[in-house]
């Protein structure tokens, strides 16, 4: 077979394959290409000496078996054989699942997550979010530091698991998403500077320098990057991609990466027959990312909505540090802005970064599921000193009115694993780096980081220490046990009831109306017959729904339906779903 890389700066390259050393030639075709042929096949292993460097793994190596520090190896992808016949799933009308593969089950692995998906078909869950899969040092970590871009991280059970966990899930009728890092890559384990400028002094992230977008060099580093997006989704059959903090993805060029890629994506869909999507994270509050590129915008098909997060958040447990403190003022109000107008900072003074921030998203042209909304996110709760979810501090009602703004609202929403039965367990950061100097600098990083803020650090999980992984590990008892039970019926009730109601996935945000009251802590919204009203406060409260003829079609608790006078009685930390004829 042949082999190729990508090295325009080295004088010689070796490629060593099993036990055979060749030279490669530059091919004439391609400007700091090298070639050479090999006898090879699935599972051969292999890698290339830069100028009679050290034998390194290949930048597109589709599998490393010893980690990301040994040698590549051969995949085969015609090997699998495919069991699922899938048509695609998209993005409208979808709830998807955020779901990281070393704590969904307490063995880690793909195919002990494979083995949990009939629970989320069952929820009623249209697409399960992989957090990221690239290889990382050590067994457990968030993947967030992964390096060999087009390879499954080993632990987790390699290729031939992740073709099976997509099989799988596609024989129940769930789409795959998974998350990839494009914006930096971990510090342990990346050779990719060794063969060419992937990475540019010309701009700086909080990761260190800059993926090379826009320098020389970078129309190879971009072709590699999208070559790596378009090998998820065509190779392991995945449905969509979310995109990581994009926002540290730094483009000075005319045709920004992520509008190349859109086109480049959008292009494999049509190709293969079947829909799929690209999902941004990114804290700009630009409408542009999820403009169509027909209109000069990036062409992304749905973007991380934070600013719901934050507002719902702030409403529900008063915290107002930090990015809270611009929703804290009047987080009702943050909220129904939110569910109207898409985003809260559209333009308007952020405290938090001391500027304007944002600009206004055009609702009578955005379709309302271009936008992510969630209470609980793997970012949210795992940044926290203790990786304490909602379910740790809130009440079993305000669970499910947060529950219901999220599954009811003009969003396509998300849920992170385990929050649908208000799991007990905390979702903590944790790593396994192999690199004694780099793991006491993770430890002690993260000690000072929250010692700053109040915390004593000896309070703080220990991210080198197994059991912090270990007490991040879903609890699977627990969705059987009280009001465990009872949270994991709601969330099903909530979820069936978007499947079936149209209006509760209308695209329409101009056509959600809001009413709140800051002071007594209820909000009601509507979207075409079906209200919705929740009341975060602990007294009961009447809320104005008018006198049309109502019908419940979910209730936390039970409520006392509008009559002449047009208010609905909704206990206190309650919520209620209605249907006004």
């Amino acid at each position: 077979m042949q082999f190729e890389v990508w090295a325009p700066q080295a004088d010689r390259m070796t490629l060593h394959c099993a036990d055979t050393t060749r030279a490669m030639e530059p091919d004439p075709e391609r400007a700091g290409w090298w070639t050479a042929e090999a006898q090879a096949e699935d599972g051969t292993r292999y890698g290339f000496a830069v100028d009679d460097g050290p034998v390194l793994p290949d930048p597109r190596s589709r599998r490393q078996p010893d980690g990301p520090d040994g040698l590549s190896a051969v995949v085969d992808h015609e090997r699998y054989a495919w069991r699922a016949e899938w048509a695609g799933r998209g993005l409208p009308g979808s709830v998807l699942y955020e779901l990281h593969v070393g704590t969904y089950t307490p063995e880690g692995t793909l195919d002990a997550a494979a083995g949990r998906l009939e629970h989320l078909a069952e929820l009623g869950i249209t697409h399960v979010e992989l957090m990221p899969l690239c290889p990382f040092p050590g067994r457990h970590g968030w993947g967030y530091e992964g390096v060999s871009l087009w390879a499954v991280h080993e632990p987790y059970g390699g290729p031939e698991a992740l073709k099976r966990f997509v099989d799988r899930a596609h024989e129940l009728g769930l789409g795959v998403v998974l998350d990839v890092v494009h914006n930096h890559l971990g510090p342990s384990g990346n050779y990719l500077p060794v063969f060419g400028p992937y990475f540019t002094d010309t701009h700086h992230t909080p990761w260190g320098s800059a993926v090379n977008l826009d320098a020389p060099g970078s129309d190879e580093v971009r072709a590699f990057l999208t070559g790596s997006a378009l090998s998820w989704l065509r190779d392991y059959r995945l449905d969509g991609l979310r995109l990581d903090a994009v926002h540290a993805l730094y483009d000075t060029r005319a045709c920004h990466f992520l509008e190349e890629l859109s086109a480049a994506v959008d292009g494999l869909s049509g190709e293969v027959g079947r829909p799929l999507f690209l999902v941004a994270e990114s804290d700009l509050g630009d409408p542009r990312l999820i403009t169509p590129r027909k209109e000069n915008g990036l062409g992304l098909h749905a973007q991380w909505n934070d600013d719901f997060h934050h507002a719902l958040h702030t409403a529900l447990t008063g915290e107002t540090q930090g990015y809270y403190a611009d929703f804290g003022r009047a987080p009702l109000a943050a909220i129904a802005k939110t569910l109207t107008a898409g985003y809260f900072h559209d333009g308007t003074y952020s405290s938090f970064r001391g500027r304007r921030h944002g600009r206004p998203l055009d609702v009578t042209r955005v379709a309302g599921h271009r936008l992510l909304g969630y209470s609980q996110t793997h970012d949210q709760i795992g940044n926290r000193a203790l990786g304490d979810r909602l379910s740790a501090t809130l009440s079993p009602g305000l669970l499910a009115c947060a529950a219901a703004l999220t599954l009811t609202g003009p969003f396509t929403p998300m849920l992170f694993m385990g929050e649908e039965w208000a799991a007990g367990t905390p979702w903590q950061f944790f790593t396994d780096h192999t690199d004694p100097e780099l793991a006491e600098a993770v430890r002690q990083g993260r000690r000072r980081e929250f010692g700053a803020h109040g915390w004593a650090e000896d309070d703080i999980p220990d991210p080198q220490d197994p059991a912090t992984r270990d007490r991040s590990c879903l609890d699977w008892s627990e969705p059987r046990e009280g009001v465990h039970a009872r949270v994991l019926a709601w969330y099903r009730e909530l979820i069936a009831l978007r499947h079936a109601q149209p209006d509760l996935t209308d695209p329409d945000l101009a056509d959600v109306k809001v009413a709140y009251d800051e002071n007594a802590r209820w909000l009601a919204f509507r979207r075409g017959d079906v209200r919705v009203a929740v009341n975060l406060g602990k007294e009961p409260a009447a809320i104005p729904l008018g006198s049309r003829p109502s019908r419940v079609l979910a209730a936390w608790e039970p409520v006392e339906l509008p009559g002449e006078d047009g208010l609905l009685g909704l206990p206190g930390e309650s919520c209620v779903v209605l249907l006004q004829g």
